[in-house]
């Protein structure tokens, strides 16, 4: 199926940005009531049992940088590691009906694009083509990753990542986006490892992985896959419009611990070594902070902490 350079109306699911709140004060959302949050589920698929994700990585990353992105992924299996945990932060996907047990995550093919193919200006058309290099499975998510120096329409303005599907031959694919924002705006899509842009100056929170653009990476790529897990065909759970849906994550954008408000991520754990914050641990002695998820069984943005 051919894919205009724009995604389809939708196709795609646009990562609400993390200052959406910051213009509302402290003050005033303390004297509004908490309303139960609603995701509707639109009967649809979501993907179930072993979901392979293959990686795209678009211009230079360092090999560093790239096992923060695999160790992320390869814990939000189940495994020997300390509580809270990203596995207990992915085990919350098993909740939303029609899943039918837990989104195992494995990694897949790993393809390495460093002489940008594309060039540094990249359209939503380039991301399908790019995606589309890890194949058409059905039950596997093509994440595409783009350095610091590459440009994508919309990014640091509208969106820090994406998620969608597209057709390769007979079967319908799902795929991902995600860029680094370390050199265009880490005040956007990296918060709350940067100064924001706007909204309430808090003093920035140290990366628990030492590299401000990747850790805000991890939080976008949780984000999107949790997204595409629960809604992979824009015919899951979402709230709001279908062309711009708030989902399991960007419902709850801005919370990462107990006691968040615009401005503020919350509660979270610090490393007494580094100074680092954090919420979940990982493997190989990881850490990393990660988004609210939305619990469909108490209506409400579950954190670690």
């Amino acid at each position: 199926m051919a894919v205009n350079d724009r995604f389809a109306p939708g196709k795609s699911m646009f990562l609400p940005i993390f200052f959406l709140f910051l213009f509302v004060s402290s003050s005033t959302a303390a004297l509004v009531k908490e309303q139960p949050l609603v995701l509707k589920y639109h009967n649809g698929a979501l993907l179930r049992g072993t979901v392979t994700v293959n990686l795209i990585w678009y211009g230079k990353f360092t090999p560093t940088q790239r096992s923060i992105i695999v160790d992320f992924l390869q814990s939000l299996n189940p495994g020997k590691t300390a509580q809270p945990s990203a596995a207990s932060w992915w085990k919350t996907t098993e909740k939303y009906k029609g899943v039918a047990g837990p989104s195992t995550l494995a990694v897949g093919k790993q393809f390495l694009d460093e002489k940008y193919s594309m060039g540094k200006s990249l359209k939503n058309s380039h991301l399908v083509y790019l995606a589309a290099r890890g194949g058409h499975a059905a039950g596997a998510i093509n994440v595409v990753l783009t350095a610091k120096d590459v440009a994508v329409a919309g990014f640091c303005m509208n969106r820090c990542g994406s998620h969608g599907s597209s057709r390769g031959g007979a079967s319908r694919f799902a795929y991902a986006w995600v860029g680094n924002s370390e050199t265009q705006c880490p005040g956007y899509c990296a918060w709350p490892f940067h100064q924001p842009l706007y909204g309430p100056q808090t003093p920035p929170l140290v990366a628990p992985n030492g590299d401000v653009g990747v850790d805000g990476m991890v939080i976008n790529l949780a984000a999107v896959l949790a997204g595409t897990v629960t809604n992979p065909f824009n015919n899951g759970y979402f709230q709001g419009p279908a062309t711009a849906p708030l989902e399991a994550v960007t419902a709850c954008t801005g919370v990462f611990g107990s006691g968040a408000y615009p401005g503020y991520p919350g509660s979270v754990l610090t490393d007494k070594t580094t100074g680092a914050s954090y919420n979940a641990h990982a493997l190989n002695g990881r850490k990393y902070l990660l988004p609210a998820m939305w619990d469909p069984l108490t209506s409400k943005c579950s954190t670690l902490v």
